[in-house]
């Protein structure tokens, strides 16, 4: 029995250095999670046992390999948009060609196709977005990163904020004249973009005219609105002006006596914004002897049937007080083709891609999987698992949510493995097995011993 007792510690002993030299040899595996060696003791009983036993036991065996899910540290500033590391309970859901396997080995990378894969070619599960952009949670699929242009949008709405000094006084020049800056008072510039994405400057001049009192041209690349052919000239510039107003506070009246005017390209609305319609976008063909333009074969703002709306122009914010004059705040939604320049990944997994033309946009969300027995998942190699009956069914969603984790991007988890502590197990172990092999050994004596004396 003894020698049996012996061999058991030895299996034992054994197991115990080959968990242990798995653990070292994947100190610096990303996403490792590492085991221990759980023991049994054997004890062989009667079966009518009694309180009076003394059975000394027939050895031991080992009940388990046990990985330990602890959480890993991160390390941060990989420099890859697509490394990404789990803070909390959850996995990465893997396809490996429709199979699931789980992770927290977060290394990917983008194949040929945009899919994100990692180095095994195993696609990450997540949501991506429907054709407006939205993304669809519910439904896993591979993600993809969408690398193409992101298409031009028209400008169809700008806010602009300005001051307009009161102290100001009238210009000398009483007519106004785009190219000389002594017939107005300020001039600042607002991007606009046309159906194709080109780029246009609409450009606002102030004349104070009076009292509280100021007129505004609006011009589009230093030519009327309405006419893609003709220059800022002559009696034209009236279609582009509008008189604006101001009570005493220095609000911009846009209600009862003294709201804005409307010109026949620059209409005042009854919100108090502004429409800027008969936009032709154009482009210049010629300065000399004369500056021609022509239609350059786009469009401005349309509607849903496909008739010229007009663009929104919002200016109630206007102020006119004894501060310098000039712009104050400026914004407007119309941008031109752009491509991708960078792509990060924020704690709820959403995909942010951002573009040449300063735009951005989520193109995709990762998700997160998690299970109610992590010890009862298999091992799959690769540091990846597969779900059994003991680990439960998978429970999937967005990041954030339940007890799924957030992620953080540009991070890898490293490997749980206390070095330290696995280098005690191994002498621990090596006692063991030498502990072991002497009871063995002192067996044997004792047994030749008896021999002898028959």
């Amino acid at each position: 029995m003894s020698f049996n007792i012996g061999l058991s510690g030895l299996y034992a002993a054994n197991k115990s250095l080959d968990v242990t030299g798995n653990n070292i040899a994947n100190v610096a595996t990303t996403g490792f999670k590492a085991s221990r060696t759980e023991f049994q003791d054997q004890y062989a009983q009667s079966i009518r046992g009694t309180s009076g036993n003394v059975n000394s036991g027939s050895g031991v065996v080992v009940g388990a390999v046990a990985q330990q899910f602890q959480q890993g540290n991160l390390t941060t500033g990989t420099g890859n948009s697509l490394d990404l590391a789990i803070n909390g309970n959850g996995f990465f859901q893997l396809s490996n060609n429709g199979e699931k396997l789980y992770t927290r080995a977060g290394a990917f990378h983008t194949d040929k196709d945009g899919f994100v894969v990692n180095s095994s070619g195993m696609n990450l599960q997540g949501y991506n977005v429907d054709e407006n952009g939205s993304v669809v949670v519910g439904t896993l699929s591979n993600l993809r990163v969408d690398s193409s242009n992101l298409a031009p949008s028209v400008t169809t709405a700008i806010t602009n904020v300005a001051n307009l000094n009161t102290t100001t006084a009238v210009p000398s020049i009483a007519t106004f004249d785009p190219t000389d800056t002594k017939s107005y008072n300020l001039k600042y510039d607002t991007p606009v973009y046309d159906s194709q994405g080109n780029a246009h400057k609409l450009e606002s001049y102030f004349v104070k005219t009076g009292v509280n009192t100021w007129d505004m041209y609006s011009l589009i690349d230093g030519r009327i609105i309405s006419d893609p052919a003709a220059n800022p000239t002559g009696s034209a510039l009236t279609d582009d002006k509008v008189s604006l107003t101001f009570d005493a506070a220095g609000k911009l009246i846009l209600s009862g006596t003294g709201v804005p005017t409307s010109g026949t390209n620059v209409e005042f609305n009854t919100d108090g914004t502004f429409s800027i319609k008969n936009w032709v976008p154009g482009v210049q063909t010629a300065t000399t002897p004369a500056v021609v333009w022509a239609a350059n074969g786009a469009s401005g703002p349309v509607d849903s049937t496909g008739a010229a709306s007009s663009i929104r122009l919002d200016m109630t914010g206007i102020t006119q007080t004894a501060s310098v004059s000039g712009l104050v705040t400026q914004s407007q939604n119309g941008y031109a083709t752009g491509q991708i320049s960078a792509l990060s990944i924020d704690a709820t997994g959403n995909m942010f891609a951002t573009y040449t033309n300063g735009q951005s946009k989520v193109i995709g969300q990762v998700s997160l999987t998690s299970f109610a027995n992590v010890q009862g998942l298999a091992s799959a190699g690769g540091t990846n698992w597969r779900e059994t009956f003991s680990s439960g069914v998978p429970v999937s969603g967005t990041p954030q949510s339940g007890t799924l984790g957030y992620i953080t991007g540009q991070a890898l988890e490293d490997s749980n493995v206390d070095l330290t502590a696995e280098l005690v197990n191994l002498i621990k172990a090596q006692s063991n097995y030498q502990a072991n092999a002497k009871t063995i050994s002192t067996q044997s004596t004792i047994m030749q011993t008896t021999i002898q004396m028959t």
